[in-house]
C-alpha cells in the first residue's frame, strides 16, 4: 500500500454558536502519583486550553487534594490504593466506568512504573475498546514491549512515544529508532493498527497509510511536562470529534507552535511547560481565523 503524505495541517473544529460544554467534548485523564502530581495537573490543564468543555482527572488518592487544588477548572476523582501504594482491587473497573462517560480518555503520565501499574493500565485499555485512548509516558511503558497490541478496538489508540519509548515498545536499541525512525513508525502503525505519533524534532505522525511531518517545535521544549502537554491537547481535540489521526497531526503543530511563541518571548534555554499552556491561546486564535 503507498504511503499517502499528508502536507497540510488539519483544520480546528468550528465552535457552534449554541453549543455548551457539552457539546466541545468530556475528556477524562488518569495520570498521576506521588512525586509525579504535577503530570497530571499539566495534562488537565492543556486539555482545557485546547477547548475542551469538560475535563475530568482520575488520580490516585494519595494526590488527588494536590491535583485538586492546583487548578480550579476541572474535577478530580480518587483511584483507591493499598496502604503500599499500589492500586486497589477494583480500581480499574471504577475507571474504566468513567472513562465510558467520556469522549477520549488520556492515561499514562505520572502514574510511575511501580508493580500494578501495568496491569492497571492493560485493564483499562481493553475496557475501552470504543472510546479514543491515548497513551503517554508510563502506560508506554506499562505495555512494552507492545507485541500484538489491544485486539478488537473500535476506536484506534493514539501512542505519543519519545524515541526511548518507542524503543521500548518495539524491544530495538534506542539507537536503531533514530536511525530508521520514519520506516519504523510506518510499519509499527500499519502492523498493530495504531495511530503513532513519535516524538522528536519533526515529528512524525502515521496510521500506517498517512505520514505527517510536523514544522513547529524547537529544542527549548526538551523539558520535563511538555509531552504531558501534548497529550493533553491531543486528547481535547479528540474530545471534539477530530479523528485520531488529524488530532494528533494538529496536535503536535499546535503544540510546537505554542512552543515557538514561547521561545520567542523567554528564549528556548528558559522555556518550560507550563509557558507551552500559556501560549496556547494564542495559537487557537491564529486557527480560528480561518474559520
Amino acid at each position: 500500500m503507498e504511503l499517502v503524505p499528508v502536507c497540510e495541517v488539519p483544520r480546528l473544529p468550528r465552535r457552534d454558536y449554541a453549543g455548551h460544554k457539552g457539546t466541545y467534548g468530556t475528556v477524562q485523564v488518569v495520570a498521576g502519583s506521588v512525586g509525579m502530581a504535577g503530570a497530571a495537573v499539566l495534562v488537565g490543564r492543556a486539555a482545557l486550553r485546547s477547548g475542551a468543555g469538560l475535563v475530568k482527572v482520575a488520580c490516585p488518592t494519595s494526590v488527588q487534594a494536590i491535583v485538586a487544588a492546583s487548578y480550579p477548572c476541572y474535577t478530580t476523582s480518587g483511584i483507591r490504593l493499598h496502604t503500599d501504594g499500589s492500586f486497589s482491587e477494583g480500581a480499574a473497573d471504577e475507571v474504566i466506568s468513567l472513562g465510558h462517560k467520556a469522549d477520549a480518555v488520556a492515561i499514562g503520565p505520572g502514574l510511575g512504573q511501580e508493580p500494578g501499574v501495568a496491569d492497571f493500565v492493560k485493564a483499562v485499555v481493553s475496557g475501552l475498546p470504543e472510546v479514543p485512548v491515548i497513551l503517554d509516558a508510563d502506560a508506554l511503558n506499562a505495555i512494552a514491549p507492545f507485541g500484538d497490541g489491544f485486539p478488537r478496538r473500535a476506536e484506534p489508540l493514539i501512542l505519543t512515544p519519545h524515541p526511548g519509548e518507542f524503543a521500548r515498545l518495539l524491544g530495538v536499541p534506542t539507537r536503531e529508532v533514530t536511525e530508521k525512525r520514519l520506516l519504523l513508525a510506518v510499519e509499527f502503525a500499519a502492523k498493530t493498527g495504531v495511530v503513532l505519533l513519535l516524538k522528536g524534532a519533526n515529528t512524525l505522525v502515521t496510521d500506517g497509510k498517512r505520514l505527517y511531518q510536523n514544522t513547529t517545535g524547537n529544542a527549548g521544549m526538551a523539558t520535563g511536562g511538555a509531552g504531558d502537554v501534548l497529550t493533553g491537547v491531543i486528547a481535547s481535540l479528540v474530545g471534539q470529534g477530530m479523528s485520531e489521526f488529524d488530532a494528533a497531526a494538529l496536535g503536535a503543530w499546535v503544540h510546537g507552535r505554542a512552543g515557538d511563541l514561547a521561545a520567542a518571548q523567554l528564549g528556548q534555554t528558559s522555556l518550560n511547560a507550563t509557558d507551552i499552556i500559556e501560549h496556547l491561546p494564542t495559537v487557537f486564535r491564529e486557527l480560528e481565523t480561518a474559520w
